[in-house]
């Protein structure tokens, strides 16, 4: 580890990076992608007409509509969930949950007949929101292996610090040379340029799930009635626990407009507890109003009468609200379109601090002759998953986006056929990166994710028979913005390959390089 305290940080840095570095990279380049996720779901689903408001009559009748669907297919759900139509989705969404260890059920209808919506079937969005912090595993391994990732990058962020003595320095000395000194400063100018960004989103994102990874001092005051907890902070309402006695549910539409009248926010979604009991509750939730704290105002009625049991309208306390602030931050829901770009920014300097970061541990520990000597099977197998990781996730990404285009739209477990074309794409580059020498791997690599990005905007106006100057000319601004960007994403890839190609690296003995910059080789 080294005998002084910055040899020990320097030590704790490089391997703790290493450890989790390509779990991070994936968490930070879909996490980025989050912050346009409604986007990407609106590309994704082009079929719907986007921008249209309705009002509280309209969505009172969706309401009925996504109601009598539920009773008629999933009458024995404990719990409905029913998102009403807006702006940016004008569909009805029904999700229903039957019980443990069963398969829940999911379905969209047009909310002006109540019939089944002619819309692809695809998890947009989403996929890359929950992939972000559950890695497509069960939710409860995928939110601790992230979470453990999370905890050992905020270790690594600190020790960063601690070891570059110059790292500010340093980030206004940015040298284009292909050798080690090269990647070094990559490293600390992709590393300083958004060091808070990287700090407050590895801190928040651990605050978001702290109850899971911190629960002794909610067991110790509550029991593990976590369900306590939180009606007593102000975060939801109080449940009503079922009679056991067969009950029906009033309609629902006039309390979406009693809701909507008490409430000056867009109504989000309806929550049924217990739909068939005596003791059925309707939970009127509604968007978070703007500012940092993240807290969704909510109403509750008794179902079979339709009376106001409860009113949540933001009444937090300190350490609620200091919560929901953390949770505000790390989701970036206030933020408006100039700072959120800015958020996304930052989320694509991570990317590239953790990119720079994996490839530079590759490059110091390259034999000095490497004609001489062969390279270790541990480095062959690092520059393996470094390939398949950096260059191999924005492939899937890409891969994830032209199947929505290339499948037929009527397909069966057409969702889940795009979720496996993700991994394909990333699974591909995995084998390239370990059957091919590095240097090719590398332009084969980034070559494919350009290509691969360009075919985006090309794809989806050959299936969808638009193409970006004509959404220009309709105004149809996600989809330009999307497809702006698929184009943009692939030009720095090809100026990666170009780099890649024309460019010879340079040899230098790297301890006495770093050592002026502030690393010590381990």
């Amino acid at each position: 580890m080294g005998k002084t305290f910055r040899q020990s940080m320097a030590w704790l840095h490089t391997w703790s990076g290493l450890v989790v570095g390509w779990i991070l990279f994936a968490v930070f380049v879909t996490g980025t992608a989050s912050y346009y996720r409604t986007e990407i779901s609106q590309w994704m689903r082009p079929e719907l007409r986007y921008g249209r408001t309705f009002g509280p009559a309209e969505l009172a009748a969706a309401a009925d509509r996504g109601v009598a669907y539920l009773q008629a297919h999933a009458r024995g759900a404990r719990t409905w969930f029913i998102t009403l139509p807006r702006p940016e989705m004008p569909v009805l969404e029904l999700f229903w949950r039957t019980g443990p260890g069963r398969p829940p059920g999911h379905i969209l209808l047009d909310p002006d007949t109540g019939a089944l919506a002619a819309v692809r079937e695809t998890r947009g969005g989403d996929f890359l929101y929950r992939f972000h912090f559950e890695l497509s595993l069960p939710p409860l391994w995928g939110r601790w292996i992230v979470g453990i990732c999370a905890m050992i990058m905020l270790v690594a962020l600190i020790s960063g610090v601690i070891t570059h003595r110059r790292i500010f320095v340093d980030f206004f000395t940015f040298r284009r040379r292909a050798d080690q000194r090269g990647w070094l400063d990559a490293h600390n100018v992709t590393g300083v340029l958004a060091l808070p960004f990287h700090l407050m989103i590895t801190y928040t994102g651990l605050i978001t799930l702290s109850v899971m990874y911190m629960p002794w001092g909610l067991n110790a005051a509550y029991r593990g009635d976590t369900q306590r907890y939180y009606v007593e902070s102000g975060q939801i309402t109080a449940p009503r626990p079922p009679t056991g006695s067969a009950g029906e549910l009033a309609p629902v539409g006039p309390m979406v407009v009693t809701a909507i009248s008490k409430i000056a926010q867009p109504l989000e979604r309806l929550t049924i507890v217990n739909p068939r009991d005596a003791n059925s509750t309707v939970v009127a939730v509604f968007e978070e109003p703007y500012g940092l704290s993240h807290q969704n105002p909510q109403i509750a009625f008794n179902g079979p009468t339709g009376q106001i049991v409860e009113i949540r309208a933001g009444d937090l306390g300190p350490a609620t609200a200091t919560f929901t602030t953390m949770v505000g931050l790390h989701e970036a829901h206030f933020a408006g379109p100039a700072l959120r770009a800015l958020f996304f920014l930052s989320g694509l300097s991570g990317c590239a601090m953790v990119a720079t970061g994996l490839v530079l541990w590759s490059v110091a520990r390259l034999p000095k002759k490497a004609a001489a000597s062969p390279i270790p099977l541990g480095h062959r197998l690092v520059h393996a998953l470094n390939v398949g990781t950096v260059a191999g996730l924005p492939i899937a990404v890409a891969c994830y986006f032209l199947a929505n285009r290339l499948f037929p739209v009527a397909m069966p477990g057409r969702s889940e056929v795009e979720v496996r074309f993700f991994f394909a794409g990333w699974l591909s580059m995995a084998l390239v990166g370990l059957l091919a020498d590095a240097r090719r791997a590398w332009i084969v690599g980034v070559a494919m994710a350009a290509a691969a990005f360009f075919a985006i905007p090309a794809v989806d106006c050959i299936t969808i028979g638009y193409n970006l100057f004509a959404r220009t000319y309709d105004s149809d601004a996600a989809f330009v913005a999307f497809d702006a960007a698929a184009l943009f994403v692939g030009a720095g890839f090809s100026f990666a390959t170009y780099v890649l190609v024309n460019r010879r690296a340079h040899p230098q003995n790297f301890r006495q390089s770093a050592s002026r910059g502030g690393i010590i080789e381990t």
